[in-house]
């Protein structure tokens, strides 16, 4: 694919990482493949995640294809970046598309990025995952990666104010070792497992975080935070559901 958008977007968010000095902590880096096709997996906690998860794959030298919600791509200024980099549109009440999409880039030896929580976490844990990556990595016999991001939220997330111009943010993006799930394998056992390695990682990129004030919004309840319990997000989660379905009717 040609890549006339994808450098020139990446040169410019570097600059403005530099400009905004945040400081960056990664891991794991190596375990991005140099070569064939991936499905990188990371947890979701902010509207900037697909940016940051991003970033693990650069040390390979490698473009991600995120999945993310078709609006992203309707927006006047957001969609032509998005389709530009070649990322996929998904639109939740027709998938198959966007899947089918996903396989032709995996099987083209793309990297391709899932936010396997569909939806940000506003407990900052990690929540419920969708199956959907998996059935990825089985399907083309690729690996799979988990990641984890933290300190994003920070910056901009769900039902908190935009907060983007902050300086000297840590953010922590932890890359943990590939899974290889196969066809024929259970798949609940694969689902408990790639949730159990991503809420490994991201519990070290909290417990590890330079930051670890009492009390503050952006810290889980479970390391003395203000966030919502996961059960209190839940509930929030089936609030908002219920109104848009209400609006939408």
């Amino acid at each position: 694919m040609a890549e006339i958008v994808y450098p020139p977007v990446i040169a410019t968010a570097r600059t403005l990482f530099r400009i905004m000095d945040y400081r960056f902590h990664m891991e794991g880096t190596e375990h991005i493949p140099r070569t064939g096709g991936a499905v990188l997996v990371s947890n979701h906690i902010s509207y900037l995640d697909f940016i940051f998860a991003g970033l693990a794959a650069l040390p390979s030298k490698r473009l991600v294809r995120f999945m993310a919600k078709d609006d992203v791509f309707k927006h006047r200024i957001s969609g032509p970046l998005m389709r530009g980099m070649h990322h996929i549109p998904v639109d939740r009440g027709a998938g198959a598309g966007s899947y089918a999409t996903a396989l032709r880039m995996l099987k083209g030896g793309e990297i391709v990025g899932v936010f396997a929580e569909a939806t940000i976490s506003r407990s900052f844990t990690v929540k419920d995952i969708k199956n959907g990556a998996i059935r990825m990595a089985q399907a083309t016999k690729v690996p799979m990666i988990p990641v984890a991001l933290w300190g994003s939220q920070r910056l901009w997330t769900k039902g908190r104010p935009k907060q983007l111009t902050q300086r000297h943010v840590p953010l922590t993006i932890l890359v943990g070792e590939p899974m290889y799930p196969k066809r024929g394998d259970d798949m609940g056992e694969l689902t408990t497992r790639l949730h159990g390695n991503l809420s490994e990682l991201v519990d070290r990129a909290q417990r590890t975080y330079p930051e670890i004030p009492a009390g503050v919004w952006w810290q889980p309840a479970h390391l003395g935070g203000t966030a919502p319990t996961p059960e209190e997000a839940a509930a929030m989660d089936a609030a908002e559901a219920e109104r848009r379905g209400k609006d939408e009717g």
